[in-house]
Formats: structure tokens, sequence, C-alpha cells
């Protein structure tokens, strides 16, 4: 386990100023950014959160010429195996549908899905972008964040159904996970870790998969979804990896 920095949670309340930047921003507009060909983009929400989350990025993937594609999460809270297996059915169908191999854009807890599903499928991975994820130690967050992911855990182990347990993070049912999260990356699928410093809820060291191009960025951790710096390297991710 990565070592605790004294993560600035407070930090996190720019996130509504990153989403008024953008706004304003040439690349909010499409502008400096290549013209996408209609290519799919898998995004996946981080912790907590839902598609909803991501909604704005895909609005802006959409209007870049991109074919943003929805995990279909209410909230990403589910138990890491099951997960995958509805995200690779998923990712089955967009590919089919569009004829194509997809790009994989994961915030949090969704890049580090993203990352497990391009070790397992390069078939259909194209490339894999994680905004914030602690991909080399998924519990390298703040304290009170922390806290949250073991309530979770312990209703989880009581039995109710849609989260994930204890047995997630030690048990037999997300042994192959556990072993495809720092998995050998497959080089031909393009893969992007950004992160930031002023992350108030990971510790960005724990971002830095040695497998990735490592993009840092000034920005929060909610903030990502919104953020100008994080947009433009969507897009340059996008182009790198033929979407």
């Amino acid at each position: 386990m990565i070592a605790q920095l004294q993560i600035p949670i407070w930090g996190e309340a720019r996130a509504g100023l990153e989403h008024a930047a953008l706004r304003r921003h040439p690349v909010f507009r499409g502008e400096g950014v290549a013209a996408g060909d209609g290519a799919p983009v898998l995004l996946i929400p981080g912790f907590l959160a839902g598609d909803v989350s991501l909604g704005v990025m895909a609005g802006w993937l959409k209007r870049i010429g991109y074919r943003p594609c929805r995990a279909g999460i209410r909230a990403n809270v589910d138990c890491t195996s099951r997960a995958l297996e509805r995200l690779d059915g998923q990712l089955e169908r967009f590919a089919g549908r569009h004829g194509r191999k997809v790009t994989i854009v994961g915030q949090s807890r969704g890049g580090s899905l993203a990352r497990i599903l391009g070790v397992r499928r390069p078939d259909l991975v194209a490339g894999v972008v994680c905004l914030g994820s602690p991909v080399l130690d998924p519990l390298a967050v703040h304290p009170l964040v922390r806290a949250h992911v073991e309530a979770v855990a312990v209703l989880g182990s009581l039995g109710i159904r849609g989260l994930f347990s204890h047995a997630c993070q030690s048990g037999p049912c997300c042994t192959q996970a556990r072993a495809d999260a720092t998995a050998r990356w497959p080089e031909q699928v393009e893969f992007t870790s950004v992160y930031s410093r002023s992350d108030g809820i990971v510790d960005w060291r724990a971002c830095l998969d040695p497998h990735a191009r490592h993009v840092e960025v000034r920005s929060s951790h909610v903030g990502m979804a919104a953020n100008p710096g994080v947009f433009q390297t969507v897009a340059e991710a996008l182009s790198a990896s033929g979407a």
C-alpha cells in the first residue's frame, strides 16, 4: 500500500470553478483538437457516481465527432467482478454496433475498471484513459472517502445486493480482477493516466501505472470530469489510439 500523503480534500470545493472555466475554454468548443470520425468511447464513472457525472464530457465528445457510450451505471458500488462482467457485455455490444474497437475513459474507480478491461479485451479496446484512478492502490484515498468505501463493504458483506463486500478485496470472487489490475499491459492498446498533485480524494502517486503515459493536470478529483486540461488530454489520447 502506498504511504499516504495528507490529501487536501478541501481543494475539491473548486470543482464548480473548473466547470465554469471549461465553458469558456476553446477546447469545449472543439478548437485545437482533431475532429473525431464517429469512433465509440465508453465512459465509466467513479465510486458512488453514475453515468450522469460524465454527462458534460459525453456531450462534448459528441460535438467533436465521437460516439459516447454510457456504462449503464447508476452508482459505481457493485462487486468488481460483477461490474466487469456487465461492462464486458457493453463493450462487445458497442464494438459490434460500430464495427470497430472502443476507447474507454474512466474516472477514479471507473478508470481502474477500464484498466482491467484493457488487459482482458485488447481485441475490443483501442485505448484507455484513466482520470485520477488509483490503479496501483485502490485504497490510496482520503480517510473520509475510505470510510465511505468501508461502509459500502460492510453493507455488501451483510448481503445487500448490488454492493461490493470485503470479499472483493481479499476473497476468491475477485482474485482474477486483482491480478488483472496490475497485469502486463497489451502493447497494441494505448494507455494514458491523468493525475493531479492537488487531487483531494486520491493520492496522485497511486495513479502512476508504470505501463501508462502519465499526464499531470491542475485539477480537483471531482473536477476532472469538467476540466479544460483533462478534456485536451482526452482528445489527444483519442487521436493517439486511432479513434
